[in-house]
């Protein structure tokens, strides 16, 4: 850390120039065409072989691989030779990503440096030839980029601006761009005092870092100015990479350190190096490589900065301070690495430790971000020198020694297909979780879900099988059944890892290395209720098994969701697995086969092999196994062949003698067990009784065979912009005999091709010559070829066209059955036969065109069939939720159910009223229009709809629903209804359950239950109280409670009033209202003094206000009457403003008689009497307790006792006078010469009338 931190200093002067010179005169110079010197044709280029990559799984990499030579064959003393006869050793190697191309750098002082610039044929796009092949390669542009003198040392590419930068032994840089369809020097370098030793672009290629050798650092723009640079004293440097974010940045030293700088060049910390513990001996970096996550990441927070030395030693880290890094001992000497465009696959390059001379010893290892290695490329030569991925990954290019090999990778993609649906999944920079897309290629749509930390897609029939993890901090995974829109249908939760995933109708089959798991799935589009049991009973019944790969089990019910059996670990791990309908196979490592039966599963048999199953395949009837080893080998071994041994003795199951190489990946036919397509290298081969067809030139992944159609789709192409899938990227592929079959109908005749088709049988080729002869209306052998692949369908057909007199007829007919429906429809009409044209188009269901057909035609259409086509219409609009045009089409059908309900999706609540009033009385669909109403809160025509019905139960609970209880009561008496008492009673006890009390209150008062609303409110009131709440708002909530009690007495008198007219006179009315009123008042006390709570707050309220402005004797006055309302208002606040009013009016005697009753008071506490007492102490010892201004009214005020005056609730003063208002609501009173300040009660507010 010594040299690290204090060994570095800015470098200046003639020690690095400040910037990049321009070269716009170089640029001048060099033509375009082959008049340049420094064009030179490229050499024919080699047909690249396929190699095989995984993404999670021990998928290895495999193929053959041929080299291209890097310069083509030349005399001694010509142009690129050594002038000895040799040739320069090819040191470095780079390839572009988005437009394709190849630069590698030569050791050779003469020929320095050359580019493969590989670009498409204008033609090339749509020659079948190329169409679907793998990053298809043709060398067509060789050129020779002159400027360097000396041996080419660093070569580094920036995709963002397209732009080469080299530089050589001698330390010169050069900045190249293409530039008129050649490659020119933009800008060049040279600091003239070291070599430089690794150069890197950032992320977003805005800038460079440059290390040399002597420690000098510079950072330039991509424009060629500088930065900053420094120079680290004492340590030569020999790495350099930016991170993701370009923050920092990491040197690798020459002694093996690697030091961590920040994007200013400031130090911060040696990296630590786990991979080297226990290591000893010189060691050096053989390449430092960090992702920038471009393209997303396979899994949040991925290991995605490759570090790996010389001696095999690697470490990968989440990030520069990683302090549990992956670890990888490769097991060789490095001499490169680099990852693939996404992440996902990192490429070690070196050579064996103990490579013998007979033997190739170059080999480049492929290992995941976790560390886990995919396989293993060995590459002859001598010495391998480079490495670098193309863009897109599916190609990988490697330097040995002057030859380029290439090497196609077939990536092991996440995806399945189902139901005419591709499903695959990727990642997006901007998003943690894959995103998984549903492609209905038949419809060309897609449905797109995201998916968090998915591991594998599996497929079979109409569903899928998502396998994903559930948490990133907790072990158990989940399998996602799905349909193929992708709704996710029934997850299961498992405790064991999903590496393996097999499923078939019924099963869905996941293994660990140790255990697997069975669940028989059940998916039914209506269940009953008798299916439903049976499904909560599935796991007892054992739906869902796990059996341990050591156990044997017997068949019978002995398997149990005991997941303790996946912990036990197992000396032969499980490898591969696959499954049918009848068999589960199970591969392991060892090479054992182990064939269990289904549904209940049973170990029925041991199979051997010498190798390592890594992919398995059961034919239809599962009498055959397809194996692809780790290695590519595709083998194949039948299951039921009794065969004998060297031994002598009869052993179950066979190993065929075909064997084919290179292959990744392989589909058997699903109608014919001896019928299979396998991918080898860029080749599609089919096979019929382990006997090859012509190859096909594809690198598709197989998604089907059936029918002898091969489909196949391109997913290297989808891959490019999966946003956005094109049918075209689906290939279908003929088979041979469909090939011929179709070729010997078209060129020879139908009698010839059906003798062919019955030495070939297929259903497919039987339905081909049906198809053939229906068009020469030859029936007889349409009927014998329908009936040899058991269409009963199209043998009806034939009968029915039998029947037809007129050949014209027959031909519409045939028409019409091979989907030619606008001619048929056009054959019909010109043999003037509408009706028949119509018929068409109903089994069709184009129900547009039954409209034209039935309005543009001759005579009158039927009217039931125009209604029929107008609702159909109108469904079609509603189907895709275009309400306005269904409303036209329903109209003219007169079709009043479908018309409300668009009526109602487009919240047309007039024309749905409309409707409801041109119904007649009863109708059907009245209450569920009234529905309607009611889910949108319109009371009134719901209850229009309802009563119209006859259902005035629920008109009346719709008022209920909707809060309007003055309707409810009114329609309950009205239908002489009794049930309003209990429902008002049950809803007001769910709102104070709530606690909604002032719901409940507004829901009384709207009932007429006044009383029971003035309890509640007398009761918010007294809480409010309690709380000390402001005055002003305490008296508010009291006066609301008097009031209720006064529509209550009003009410009271107005029932007794009716039920005594014409008996009895007024008086006698009023006076039962008043007993009545007693009765209740017996146990509801507050009924009679139902103003005191206002009034206790009013006069509190009034006397403070007067205080304030200064009529301290009024104020005197007010507070007197508080007195009596000790119950209300606490004693101690009545008292000391009764005391601070009698000091303010210098009333001393009161205001002692007020202390006195303070410290007398049980409610206060010792130490607040004792203020009391102190302060009382501090007046009277000032002034005497005696009143100033005595008066009779005071004392009895202060006395109390029956009879007293009225009080003025307008100043607090007692009314002496004969005129006074008394108000009409509270029956209080005011003085004559008050009021007239006031427009309304001082009190209840009421105006004043």
């Amino acid at each position: 850390m010594g040299q690290g931190a204090g060994g570095e200093r800015t470098a200046g002067g003639d020690r690095s120039p400040p910037s990049f010179s321009r070269r716009a005169e170089r640029r001048r110079s060099l033509g375009t065409g082959r008049d340049n010197p420094s064009y030179r044709p490229a050499p024919r280029a080699h047909k690249p072989n396929d190699v095989r990559a995984g993404a999670l799984r021990g998928c290895p990499v495999r193929g053959r691989h041929r080299k291209c030579p890097a310069a083509p064959r030349m005399q001694p003393g010509s142009r690129g030779c050594q002038g000895d006869g040799s040739f320069p050793e090819l040191r470095l190697l780079t390839i572009g990503g988005v437009e394709p191309l190849l630069v590698a750098g030569f050791s050779g002082h003469r020929d320095p440096l050359r580019r493969f610039h590989d670009v498409l044929l204008p033609d090339q796009e749509n020659d079948t030839k190329w169409r679907g092949l793998a990053a298809p390669s043709n060398l067509s542009m060789n050129q020779n980029l002159e400027g360097h003198s000396g041996s080419v040392q660093v070569v580094t590419w920036n995709e963002q601006y397209q732009k080469l930068t080299t530089s050589d032994e001698n330390g010169l840089i050069i900045v190249w761009m293409f530039y008129k369809g050649t490659w020119i020097e933009e800008m060049i370098n040279n600091r003239n005092k070291s070599v430089v030793r690794s150069m890197s672009w950032n992320a977003d290629g805005q800038k460079i870092c440059i290390v040399y050798e002597d420690g000098a650092v510079i950072v330039g723009s991509v424009d060629g100015n500088r930065i900053w640079g420094k120079e680290l004293k004492g340590i030569q440097l020999c790495h350099v990479s930016w991170s993701a974010d370009s923050k920092v940045l990491l040197f690798g030293m020459a002694n093996g350190e690697i030091h961590i700088y920040d994007n200013f060049g400031n130090f911060v910390i040696k990296m630590k190096l786990s991979c080297l513990v226990n290591v000893t001996g010189a060691i050096s970096i053989a390449g430092i490589h960090w992702y920038h996550g471009s393209e997303g990441y396979v899994e949040p927070d991925c290991p995605c900065l490759a570090v790996c030395f010389d001696n095999g030693r690697c470490q990968i880290m989440r990030h520069e301070n990683d302090q549990n890094p992956v670890l990888i001992d490769t097991d060789m000497y490095v001499v490169a690495i680099q990852w693939n465009h996404m992440g996902s696959v990192l490429a070690v390059a070196g050579f064996q430790k103990a490579a013998t001379q007979d033997k190739d010893g170059n080999i480049v290892r492929f290992y995941t971000p976790f560390g886990e290695q995919l396989g293993t490329l060995k590459v002859p030569g001598k010495e391998i020198s480079a490495l670098s991925w193309e863009g897109g990954g599916l190609k990988i290019a490697l330097a040995v020694d002057s030859f380029i090999y290439f090497a196609n990778i077939r990536p092991n993609y996440k995806w399945g297909y189902c139901l005419n649906t591709v499903v695959y999944a990727y990642t997006k920079p901007d998003r943690p979780e894959y995103c998984v897309v549903f492609w209905d290629t038949k419809n060309n749509e897609k449905y797109v879900k995201y998916v968090k930390g998915l591991i594998s897609i599996t497929t079979c029939g109409d569903f899928c099988i998502l396998a994903t993890k559930a948490d990133e901090n907790h072990p158990q995974f989940v399998l996602v059944l799905c349909n193929s829109i992708g709704t996710p249908l029934d997850p299961k939760y498992v405790d064991i890892v999903p590496l393996f995933v097999a499923m078939t109708k019924t099963h869905v089959i996941a293994a660990s290395k140790e255990a697997f798991y069975t669940w028989q799935y059940h998916v039914a589009k209506k269940l009953t209720a008798v299916e439903i049991n049976q499904i909560t009973r599935s796991r007892k019944e054992g739906r869902e098994r796990i059996y341990h790969v050591d156990d044997t089990p017997s068949g019978s019910m002995d398997g149990v969701l005991d997941y303790s059996k996946a912990i036990q670990g197992t000396r032969d791990p499980i490898c591969a697995i696959t499954a049918s309908d009848k068999i589960l196979i199970v591969g392991r490592e060892s090479g054992t086969i182990q064939r269990y039966s289904l549904p209940n599963v049973g170990l029925i048999q041991k199979y051997s092999l010498n190798y390592r199953a890594y992919q398995l395949s059961l034919n239809c009837n599962s009498s055959r196994l397809a194996i692809i080893d780790s290695s590519g080998v595709l083998t194949f071994f039948d299951l039921d062949a009794r065969v004998t041994d060297s031994t002598g003795q009869q052993v179950v199951g066979e190993l065929l003698k075909l064997e084919r190489k290179d292959v990744w990946d392989m589909k058997w036919a699903k109608d014919n067990p001896d019928l299979f397509a396998m991918m080898e290298r860029t080749r599609m081969y089919v096979f019929r009784n382990l006997d090859p067809e012509e190859p096909i030139q594809t690198s598709g992944y197989i998604c089907n065979f059936e029918d002898l159609e091969i489909k196949s789709i391109l997913l290297d192409e989808i891959l490019k912009d999966p946003e956005h899938p094109v049918k075209d990227y689906l290939v279908n592929f003929e088979i041979r005999s469909l090939r011929d079959s179709r070729a010997l109908i078209e060129k020879v005749g139908i009698e010839d091709a059906s003798q062919f088709i019955q030495d070939n049988p297929h259903p497919r080729l039987w339905r081909l010559l049906a198809e053939a002869a229906l068009q020469k209306l030859d029936l007889h052998t349409a009927e014998q070829a329908f009936v040899h692949c058991r269409d009963y369908q199209g043998i009806k057909f034939v009968k029915r066209l039998g029947k037809l007199l007129s050949e014209s007829m027959k031909q519409t007919e045939v028409v019409g059955y091979f989907g030619r429906f606008e001619e048929a429809e056009k054959m019909y009409l010109e043999m003037d036969r509408r009706d028949l044209a119509i018929a068409l188009r109903l089994k069709l269901g184009d129900w547009f065109r039954v409209l034209q057909l039935l309005k543009t035609g001759s005579g009158e259409a039927d009217d039931s069939l125009l209604e029929q086509a107008n609702n159909a219409t109108g469904d079609y609009f509603a189907d895709r939720q275009k309400w306005l045009n269904a409303v036209q089409y329903y109209v003219q059908g007169r079709n009043q159910e479908r018309l409300a309900e668009c009526y109602y999706m487009l919240e047309d609540y007039e024309g749905l009223e409309n409707l409801a009033i041109s119904l007649p009385e009863n109708h059907k669909l009245l209450p569920e229009i009234a529905q309607m109403f009611v889910r949108v809160g319109m009371c009134e025509q719901a209850v229009t709809a309802f009563l119209k019905c006859g259902q005035p139960k629920a008109a009346v609970d719709t008022c209920v629903h909707l809060n309007q209880w003055n309707k409810a009561v009114e329609l309950a008496k009205n239908h002489s209804m009794k049930e309003i008492g209990s429902l008002l009673a049950r809803y007001a006890s769910h709102l104070l359950e709530k606690n909604k009390t002032l719901e409940a209150i507004e829901l009384y008062r709207k009932a007429n239950y006044f009383l029971d609303a003035a309890k509640l409110m007398f009761k918010i009131a007294d809480e409010e109280a309690k709380k000390g709440t402001k005055p002003l708002r305490v008296k508010k909530l009291y006066v609301l409670s008097a009031l209720l009690i006064e529509q209550y007495h009003e009410q009271m008198k107005n029932a007794q009033r009716g039920k005594a007219r014409g008996k009895n006179s007024e008086a006698t009315s009023a006076l039962a209202g008043f007993l009545e009123e007693e009765v209740l008042s017996t146990t509801d006390r507050f009924i009679d003094n139902a103003w005191r709570g206002a009034e206790a707050y009013h006069f509190f309220i009034l006397a403070q206000r007067q205080l304030y402005e200064g009529y301290v004797d009024t104020a005197l006055k007010t507070a007197f009457h508080l007195k009596d309302y000790e119950d209300i208002i606490p004693a101690v606040e009545i008292y000391s403003l009764l005391a601070l009013c009698a000091c303010a009016s210098r009333a001393f005697g009161t205001c002692s008689k007020a202390f006195l009753k303070l410290t007398s008071l049980e409610t206060l506490s010792s130490e607040q009497k004792q203020q009391y007492e102190d302060l009382a102490l501090e007046i009277f010892t000032k002034y005497t307790s005696t009143d100033n201004r005595k008066s009779e009214l005071y004392d009895s005020l202060m006395e109390g006792g029956e009879g007293k005056l009225p009080t003025c609730v307008a100043t607090g003063s007692p009314i002496t006078e004969d005129q006074f208002w008394m108000c009409g609501v509270c029956k209080h009173c005011v003085l004559a010469q008050a009021i007239s300040h006031y427009s309304f009660c001082p009190l209840c507010h009421s105006p004043v009338g």
